[in-house]
């Protein structure tokens, strides 16, 4: 199979059959399991060419955890645009505990046979067949098609699944975490993951493991994997001479979040998590330079429900301390937050008066944000809910 410009397939998977099974998966709708399985087969050939550390081109847009919420899944791709006008990297997890784990799994297989150079997924842990008999993947199944045939196709093709990625050689992507027997990429390049995800060992650790506010290696309270701390992150990114480690596999409530000294970041993208969580889900963009700009989002309005948030599409704006030029992070997100709590301008302003955002105390306000954000030509609203960039300009005032 060959592609085309545009990262479509071309050759023995009509195209427009695909599209079609594509148009017909948005509706909400399984395939039928012969359609199921040949989807399948079409994709194990894709992913036995990738490697271990499956190399991914810039710009891409990173995403964590969907969880079988396929409304959620549309939605961000709402949000990022879809393949294969968005190039995209999912991190595993794309089945249990939603409602939709057969629809959202179909149509991320869809868009990896029709654009296999613009959707790139890895194996979480979810994707094995231990944890989906547990956590509801194989019941839906059973429940959709009558038999465990479509389960059995499909986690037949998980083992095929990358376990890492490696964004222009300079940002590390998987589903868990790092492992003590596996210190450098070739070690990674050289597992045999065409397999059932072992319960120990360097495999199950880049599946399992999480980062930890305690140094060293720790004994994972999740019974598989590792916990490691930031002393453990700074000697894999020396090592590999990369600057970065972003993986899945945790809830945050944020969509994302930063750890081991801005080495490390979680990222989560399904919102309101099992349907009650009540978090943001969160995407990394990298553009061609690998500048990164994180999005946040809520759930998809469920049928007959009014849409009660508005915070999709909410770009990060970091915000630049006037006195020792330090970016100190979303700090406007933090002051709408006081607002939407009834604070006063005033009062909000004072609360983030803290040293804890920075080494110098700063004043943030609607004025300063509005005189960062004009000379980049980016609309803004009176509820300050705009797009924004990555890096400020330099204060041009005090």
């Amino acid at each position: 199979m060959t592609t085309a410009g545009d990262g479509s397939a071309v050759g023995s998977s009509s195209a427009l059959d695909l599209d079609e099974m594509i148009n017909y998966v948005i509706q909400c709708k399984p395939l039928s399991e012969q359609q199921v399985a040949r989807l399948c087969e079409k994709v194990k050939e894709v992913l036995e060419k990738e490697n271990n550390v499956h190399a991914v081109r810039a710009p891409v847009t990173v995403c964590g955890d969907v969880h079988g919420q396929f409304h959620d899944l549309l939605e961000l791709f709402k949000i990022g645009g879809l393949p294969p006008d968005t190039n995209y990297l999912f991190m595993g997890d794309y089945v249990d505990r939603g409602y939709y784990s057969v629809e959202t799994v179909t149509l991320l297989l869809l868009y990896k046979l029709r654009y296999p150079q613009r959707l790139h997924l890895l194996r979480g842990n979810h994707e094995s067949r231990q944890i989906t008999q547990v956590y509801g993947f194989y019941d839906e199944c059973i429940r959709k098609y009558g038999s465990a045939n479509v389960w059995t196709i499909f986690t037949d093709l998980f083992d095929y699944l990358p376990l890492t990625a490696l964004v222009e050689n300079d940002i590390f992507c998987l589903h868990g975490g790092l492992s003590p027997t596996v210190d450098t990429f070739s070690h990674i390049r050289n597992l045999d993951r065409v397999q059932e995800v072992p319960h120990e060992g360097p495999m199950c650790d880049l599946l399992w493991s999480d980062p930890d506010d305690r140094d060293g290696w720790g004994i994972s309270p999740r019974g598989a994997g590792f916990t490691f701390g930031q002393g453990v992150t700074e000697g894999f990114c020396h090592n590999n001479k990369i600057k970065t480690i972003a993986r899945a596999h945790q809830l945050v409530m944020d969509g994302y979040s930063w750890t081991h000294q801005d080495q490390l970041v979680t990222i989560f993208s399904a919102p309101n998590y099992c349907y009650r969580c009540g978090n943001l889900a969160g995407l990394l963009e990298l553009d061609e330079h690998m500048n990164k700009c994180f999005f946040q989002f809520d759930p998809a309005p469920r049928r007959g429900e009014a849409q009660v948030q508005t915070r999709a599409r909410i770009m990060i704006i970091p915000v630049r301390c006037y006195s020792c030029g330090k970016v100190v992070g979303n700090l406007y997100e933090q002051y709408q937050r006081l607002l939407d709590q009834d604070y006063t301008e005033a009062e909000a302003l004072d609360a983030l008066h803290l040293d804890r955002y920075c080494c110098r105390r700063m004043i943030l306000s609607h004025i300063d944000l509005i005189d960062d954000l004009i000379p980049y030509s980016v609309p803004v609203t009176g509820t300050m809910q705009m797009m924004g960039p990555l890096q400020m300009p330099t204060p041009h005032r005090r």
